[in-house]
């Protein structure tokens, strides 16, 4: 089973972390935690990652401006092989550059119900304001504090008497279990049918004049009362693919992906040698090339007059 590797970056205990390392060691937990780095060496959930085999990395940031600090903790996560990054109790405010280095890859759990109670004392703003609920949020990370999507949230009743002590033990007991769930959640997504025909579907109705129907069983992408550029497979006749079927450029060009990358290439049945089927449920695509390539197939089906007004397009 292919596993998503993440980084987990920590200020403290990293009960979060924990919480995410032994979810981790399930057989079927799509996820495994490559390097646990902290922003104080002496970080108590450095020395149990450390204990349970997990590559660790503990540097102050004091002295260092946040840029400079970010680079290393940056470079320390891309050495580890991470392709995600879990905050797990991180108390650093992030340099817009190392957020942009992880668009879309990098979650954080927040102890609240999020867009309530951003920043800090979440718990005691929630009693204060008399809510009946305060609870857990995990989302993605943006240049913004507490602010991106929310991927999942549990709440969690405010009992009377509740001191902001005693709220953020039970808080925390529904963090430990929100925060494996979703991410595993999260590192599975583009494996899912539904989640890749929406990628496929937005590049290439991005396209000029670009429309969807269903054709062969399969939702297809043309100019419009026109050729077809692209299909979108999953399953088609029992195969097991999910792929993206696009025109090849040149009649040789099938044969020499396939050998190139056979496991990723492969000659859709029943479409012959102009077109190539690109596999879309191997957990490392490349949507750039994926964009590349229907613009590519849509080219080939152009009329020259379209073709005219997308180089100018492009040209600016």
């Amino acid at each position: 089973m292919h596993k998503a590797k993440v980084g987990v970056l920590i200020s403290g205990r990293g009960s979060n972390m924990a919480a995410l390392l032994y979810a981790a060691k399930a057989d079927d937990c799509p996820y495994e935690i490559v390097l646990v780095a902290a922003n104080d060496p002496d970080a108590p959930g450095l020395t149990l990652a450390a204990a349970e085999g997990i590559a660790t990395f503990g540097q102050s940031h004091k002295g260092l401006k946040r840029a400079e600090f970010d680079q290393i903790i940056d470079a320390q996560l891309r050495a580890s092989g991470a392709h995600y990054v879990a905050l797990a109790g991180y108390m650093r405010l992030l340099s817009p550059a190392f957020v942009a280095g992880w668009e879309g890859r990098m979650l954080n759990i927040h102890p609240s119900l999020l867009p309530k109670y951003k920043g800090l004392d979440t718990h005691q703003r929630a009693i204060d304001a008399g809510d009946s609920h305060a609870g857990c949020s995990v989302h993605i990370v943006t240049a913004e504090l507490d602010d991106g999507p929310v991927l999942g949230q549990t709440p969690v009743a405010i009992l009377p008497g509740d001191t902001e002590d005693s709220l953020a033990a039970r808080i925390l007991i529904a963090e430990h279990q929100l925060y494996s769930r979703t991410l595993a959640d999260f590192v599975t997504r583009d494996r899912h049918p539904d989640w890749l025909l929406n990628k496929v579907r937005a590049t290439a109705l991005a396209l000029p004049q670009a429309d969807e129907i269903v054709s062969h069983g399969m939702p297809c992408f043309g100019i419009v009362k026109g050729k077809k550029f692209a299909y979108f497979t999953r399953d088609h006749h029992g195969d097991g693919i999910i792929a993206v079927l696009v025109k090849t450029n040149a009649p040789e060009e099938q044969a020499t992906l396939m050998e190139a990358d056979p496991d990723r290439y492969y000659r859709p049945a029943y479409f012959g040698t102009d077109w190539v089927g690109i596999r879309l449920d191997l957990g490392d695509t490349d949507w750039d090339h994926i964009a590349d390539r229907l613009r590519s197939s849509w080219r080939q089906i152009a009329p020259k007059k379209l073709l005219g007004l997308m180089d100018i397009a492009e040209d600016f």
